[in-house]
């Protein structure tokens, strides 16, 4: 009878600190504190992160929210719809903090560059993605092919009263930069579609597909999208390093939006003994 009162006992002691601990268990959350932030319709919101963006969660359709090219902790917002009702806005980081924001609409006077500097320095480190390149490098590259005054031949094609021509292949830090020039005689203006790179077979085998493959632009210096009757432009097109197999060959397309003045240059894999070597900045 001793032993059965002793195990009541410890039974009860147990069953108290089991619901002891069930209901203080409760109290174990912690509020994060929203930050509040006015954005707008026709202006961009821009957020520096002291660390790299890992996941971004919005409220509601009507806010766009991306990553800024190329960057890690640089957010950019906007209103998708304006006069949207309040939503909000949550960002995780890569130290693993969590941010959160409720978000409300003003087109008048919506906050543009935030930092959120936790150590409250003056500068703010930016993060680029391993997998990006430093647009002001590209760009200032970009600009010594534009104006270099090397230039290749036989790389050209002229019908419809368009001038496409490849008159330029330039090289630093792994990029190759291809100076592209598109003139239009003609007295229609001619807007441009596309203007892409793909690697493709010399012949395409029976009931088998060719294979291609596109190269894309990591930057484009002078990107118009049209070109006025009787005028010109010279594209600078930066790409990654590559070369031409054996057997393919390389094709720059020209498409016309609404139109039938397509065009294409090929390019075999000699051409690629005429890159220039920028120098360096």
């Amino acid at each position: 009878m001793k032993n059965f009162n002793v195990l009541v006992m410890v039974y009860s002691i147990l069953f108290t600190i089991g619901a002891f601990a069930q209901g203080t268990s409760k109290n174990r959350l912690t509020k994060i504190e929203s930050d509040s932030l006015e954005i707008g319709y026709s202006k961009t919101t821009t957020i520096v992160f002291p660390y790299a963006i890992k996941s971004v969660d919005k409220g509601s359709q009507d806010i766009l929210v991306q990553k800024a090219k190329g960057l890690e902790n640089i957010l950019q917002l906007k209103a998708a719809q304006q006069g949207f009702v309040q939503t909000n806005l949550t960002v995780v980081t890569a130290d693993g903090k969590l941010y959160s924001f409720v978000l409300n609409y003003d087109e008048q006077s919506p906050q543009l560059n935030l930092s959120l500097n936790e150590t409250k320095q003056e500068g703010q480190e930016i993060y680029f993605s391993s997998e990006s390149r430093n647009e002001q490098e590209l760009e200032e590259y970009s600009k010594l092919a534009f104006y270099d005054k090397g230039k290749i031949r036989g790389e050209k094609e002229n019908k419809y009263g368009i001038k496409f021509q490849l008159n330029g292949i330039f090289i630093q830090n792994d990029v190759m930069y291809y100076r592209i020039l598109v003139a239009n005689n003609s007295t229609i203006k001619y807007d441009v579609d596309q203007l892409r790179f793909f690697i493709r077979d010399n012949k395409k085998v029976k009931r088998t597909a060719s294979q291609e493959i596109e190269i894309i632009p990591v930057h484009i210096l002078n990107n118009v999208t049209k070109i006025d009757e009787e005028s010109e432009n010279t594209f600078v097109f930066a790409l990654p390093k590559f070369t031409i197999p054996e057997q393919k060959y390389l094709a720059i397309q020209l498409m016309e939006k609404n139109g039938g003045r397509h065009m294409e240059l090929q390019m075999q894999d000699k051409k690629l003994s005429m890159v220039t070597v920028l120098p360096k900045l």
